[in-house]
C-alpha cells in the first residue's frame, strides 16, 4: 500500500487564489518530505472552490521545491484544450519531471467548464471528444504527418519539416513512448475505465464513488484488459478517499465533522451532488433517502476518520472489500489551522501506514505506459 494526495484543490469562494496556491504549494513539499508517493493535481475554469486551471504550471513549481514525490495532472479535461497546444506544454513538463510524472486525462464533469465550449454534459459527446484528443496528442508525440488537421472544433497544421532551419514538430516526452496515462471513474460501471483497461492505462477512482462503485470500477476495467489481452493489474489501482487522522477517533470525527472536510462537503459537494442529482454515488445503499446523506452519514460511512489504529483498520477493510488495490489518494483540504491537517498526515504516514505493510505495493508505473 501506497500513500498519494489528490489536490483538486478545495478553497472556499473568496479565497484570495496567489495565497491558496503558496498554501497547496507548502502541503506538498510536507507530503514529500512525509514520503507520500504521489500528488495529482486537479483542472477546473469556473469552479471556484477547485480554483487551479493550470495544473501544468502548478507541477512545474512543485517540482522545483521537493525531491521524490511524482507529480500527475488530475486531470487534463481534453475538452477545454487543442491537442495541438496541450501536446507541447505536457511534452514540456514530462521532460522538467525527467521521469516525475503522470498525464491523468479525462473528459471533466464541471457542467461550468463544459458550458465553456458548448458541450451539453448529458450527451456524452464529452467522451468520444476525449479520446479522440488524446490519440491526436499520441500521434503528434509519435511521427506526426504534415498537413492539416481538422476535428471536433480543433483546426491546426503541422507544418512541412525543412531540416535546415529546425522546423518541424519536434518536443517529445521525457518518458517513452509517453508519460504513464491515467483515467479518474465516477460514474457506476464507467465505460472510462473500462476503455482504460483496454488501453493499459493507470485507472483512478473517485472520493466520491462508495464502494459498491468501486467493484463496478475494477471490473469494468479488469474487462477492457482482458479484452485487450492485458493482465490486470490491481496494484496500480489509485482509489481517493478524504481522511482524517488523530489521536483519538472521537477526536479526529469531531475535527472532521467541524472542519475543513465537514465545511467543503455542506458547502460544495453535497449541494453539487444533490443538483446534479448524483448523491446516489455516495450511499452504500442506493435506497437511502437523499436526506440521509449527511457529513454525520458519511463521516461513518464514506470517509477514512479516526485513530491512526481505526484508520488502519478502515483502509484495510477498503481493500478487502474491494478486492485490493495499490494507492490510497487522500483529499486535499485546506484547513484553518494548518497544524491539525500536518498532524493527520504525519500519523497517517508514520503510524498507519506501516501497519498496511502487508498489503504489498503497486509496480512500476512505468509498465503501464504501453
Amino acid at each position: 500500500m501506497r500513500l498519494g494526495y489528490f489536490m483538486m484543490p478545495l478553497h472556499p469562494p473568496g479565497s484570495d487564489l496567489g495565497k491558496t496556491l503558496q498554501h497547496d504549494l507548502r502541503q506538498v513539499e510536507r507530503l514529500d518530505r512525509l514520503g507520500f508517493s504521489e500528488a495529482w493535481i486537479g483542472e477546473h475554469f469556473t469552479a471556484e472552490w477547485e480554483n487551479i486551471p493550470a495544473p501544468d504550471m502548478f507541477i512545474a513549481a512543485a517540482l522545483q521545491r521537493t525531491e521524490r514525490i511524482v507529480f500527475g495532472t488530475g486531470v487534463s479535461c481534453m475538452p477545454n484544450h487543442s491537442p495541438i497546444i496541450l501536446a507541447h506544454r505536457i511534452a514540456q513538463l514530462d521532460q522538467m519531471a525527467q521521469g516525475r510524472f503522470m498525464w491523468g486525462v479525462g473528459a471533466g464533469s464541471f457542467i461550468g467548464d463544459m458550458e465553456m465550449v458548448g458541450i451539453d454534459r448529458k450527451s456524452g459527446y464529452q467522451r468520444q471528444l476525449t479520446g479522440d484528443a488524446i490519440d491526436l496528442v499520441l500521434k503528434l508525440w509519435a511521427d506526426p504527418e504534415p498537413g492539416l488537421y481538422e476535428q471536433h472544433s480543433w483546426s491546426f497544421t503541422v507544418p512541412t519539416p525543412d531540416l535546415s532551419i529546425g522546423k518541424h514538430v519536434h518536443v517529445k516526452p521525457f518518458q517513452q513512448p509517453h508519460p504513464p496515462i491515467a483515467v479518474a471513474g465516477t460514474s457506476p460501471d464507467s465505460a472510462t475505465l473500462t476503455y482504460a483497461g483496454a488501453r493499459g492505462w493507470l485507472p483512478m477512482s473517485s472520493s466520491l464513488a462508495s464502494a459498491r462503485l468501486l467493484r463496478s470500477h475494477w471490473a469494468g476495467f479488469e474487462q477492457g484488459a482482458r479484452s485487450a489481452g492485458r493482465t490486470p493489474d490491481r496494484t496500480t489501482w489509485r482509489i481517493s478517499r478524504d481522511v482524517h487522522v488523530a489521536e483519538t477517533t472521537e477526536q479526529a470525527r469531531q475535527e472532521a465533522l467541524d472542519g475543513a472536510i465537514g465545511r467543503d462537503f455542506r458547502g460544495y459537494f453535497l449541494r453539487s451532488a444533490r443538483q446534479a442529482g448524483r448523491l446516489s454515488m455516495m450511499k452504500h445503499d442506493e435506497s437511502l433517502p437523499d436526506d440521509d446523506v449527511t457529513p454525520e452519514y458519511l463521516v461513518d460511512n464514506h470517509w477514512i476518520v479516526g485513530s491512526p489504529d481505526e484508520v488502519a483498520r478502515k483502509i484495510r477493510a477498503l481493500s478487502d472489500l474491494v478486492g485490493g488495490f495499490g494507492t490510497l489518494l487522500v483529499i486535499a483540504h485546506e484547513w484553518p489551522d494548518p497544524a491539525v491537517w500536518d498532524r493527520s498526515m504525519t500519523l497517517l504516514a508514520n503510524e498507519v501506514l506501516p501497519q498496511l505493510a502487508d498489503l504489498g505495493a503497486p509496480a512500476a508505473v512505468a509498465a503501464a505506459t504501453a
